[in-house]
């Protein structure tokens, strides 16, 4: 137990609630900011030189700078879930969390700073990857280590973790849009997106380091720990007990001799049992029964486990890597904004959209759970979404050389980009919340790593997809 409820000082101001939705915002901001940028990296990507031939000669790295952007920024995620639990034993907790944020901040800053150096395409093409790689290493250590923090603390804690994780795209769209609302040139604009970032993971880094000094967090952490370290030794010392009962037992019935004597024996002539009370202290000092092995819980989640990641394969195989690319059929559209319509589109039409109806979908099944888990029609209807790849691949995707385009309309791609997000983060939350369901309480632990790891392997493949799938664009 992590203490009586009753026992547990209140969280003044909501301040540790406030700490961990900070910090959820924190994990995910180095995705999602990398990937809202995408227009200002393709057009620092997109610069054409002039070749031998005297020709204009542009190169694919802005073409393809979405889909490696994801792979790179998934695929430490995927491999650190796999090394988490070494991470986990021999690397200290404040290590793990004060230094991922101090290396994020600092990846941010050279992110920040290469806006105003000028650079050939090549050199800045692979310094953008390698930030991307190290960067999301570093969150994604960050982020395994915070979700085993948030777990000491009461349920309600890890859904203001989570929420904070779900509004971070919404965080980053909204710095995007409101850097290109700016009368400031493109590259003052570029400059003050990214320094956003750098403030808001020096916050996060304050607000981690503000947990000890906290009464109400401090008490969880202390419960915590004092439970896990009186349940050992609760244990040994009921083990030792057992034990040194069944030694006095079997010294007190003369069996250490020559066995039981004649006056003890029953009448129907069995053999009594004197070392009983033993065996029975020591059965209840044992566990009654051992954790399941992985194949066996494996077993049991196996169709959440498919769910999640397929449910990611497809999202991530068309967003971003595809979805960036569509353009508006209406540039010259008005807004109350400076500039016209095309300077948002994706902004607005893409990213926010995504963020904010995948959040929505996520906070839905507080409300509503279905299909339940044992529905066959649960796992068909996640496969169903395999629908929105081709829908959004007709659309006003440019540029492209094999494919028609047969939805052109701006209201058309914003209401297949609202269905196909609510639906990622419908589905993704209930076959997360389903599968600890499907297993006994003590083997819970279990089936939250495995569906974290297919979690993390559904985003790798999605990314590894968007590749061909660009290509057949």
């Amino acid at each position: 137990m992590k203490g009586r409820k009753e026992d547990a000082p209140s969280d003044w101001g909501c301040l540790v609630g406030i700490s961990f939705f900070i910090l959820g915002l924190g994990t995910l901001l180095p995705w999602n900011f990398f990937m809202t940028a995408s227009l200002y990296f393709q057009a620092r990507l997109n610069t054409s030189k002039v070749g031998t031939n005297g020709s204009d000669v542009t190169g694919d790295y802005g073409k393809y700078f979405n889909s490696c952007m994801t792979l790179l920024s998934q695929l430490p995620l995927l491999l650190f879930t796999l090394l988490n639990s070494i991470l986990y034993q021999r690397i200290s907790e404040v290590i793990r969390i004060a230094g991922s944020l101090i290396f994020m901040l600092l990846l941010f800053v050279v992110t920040a700073v290469l806006v105003k150096v000028d650079m050939d395409t090549e050199p800045f093409f692979s310094v953008t990857m390698a930030t991307i790689w190290f960067i999301n290493s570093f969150g994604a250590v960050m982020q395994g280590s915070l979700f085993g923090l948030v777990g000491m603390l009461p349920q309600k804690y890890s859904t203001i973790f989570m929420s904070g994780q779900g509004l971070a795209g919404t965080f980053a769209a909204t710095a995007m849009l409101l850097a290109n609302a700016s009368d400031a040139d493109s590259e003052s604009a570029a400059l003050g997106y990214f320094i956003t970032p750098c403030v808001g993971t020096l916050v996060t880094l304050c607000c981690y380091l503000l947990l000890p000094r906290l009464e109400f967090a401090r008490y969880y952490f202390n419960s915590s720990a004092k439970y896990e370290a009186g349940a050992a030794d609760e244990l040994l010392t009921a083990e030792t007990s057992a034990a040194d009962s069944g030694k006095l037992s079997s010294h007190a019935n003369g069996s250490a001799v020559g066995g039981p004597s004649k006056d003890d024996a029953p009448e129907d002539g069995s053999r009594p049992d004197r070392s009983k009370e033993a065996f029975l202290s020591l059965e209840q000092a044992e566990p009654k029964q051992g954790k399941a092995s992985v194949v066996q819980v494996f077993k049991k989640i196996w169709v959440m486990a498919f769910c999640v990641t397929f449910v990611f394969t497809v999202t991530l195989s068309v967003f971003p890597a595809i979805t960036v690319d569509v353009k508006t059929s209406s540039p010259e559209f008005n807004t109350a904004l400076p500039g016209n319509w095309e300077r948002y589109f994706i902004n607005v039409c893409c990213f926010l959209t995504f963020n904010i109806n995948d959040w929505l979908g996520r906070t839905v099944t507080t409300f509503i759970c279905w299909p339940r888990k044992e529905s066959r029609l649960f796992p068909l209807l996640v496969v169903s979404r395999v629908v929105f790849i081709p829908l959004l691949m007709l659309c006003n995707v440019q540029q492209r050389s094999h494919l028609p385009v047969y939805f052109a309309s701006d209201v058309v791609f914003t209401v297949i980009m609202a269905l196909f997000s609510i639906t990622s983060g419908y589905f993704v939350c209930l076959s997360m919340s389903y599968a600890p369901q499907l297993v006994e309480a003590k083997d819970a632990e279990t089936a939250g790593s495995l569906m974290t790891f297919f979690l993390a392997l559904g985003l790798s493949v999605g990314a590894a997809l968007s590749f061909p799938l660009r290509k057949l664009v």
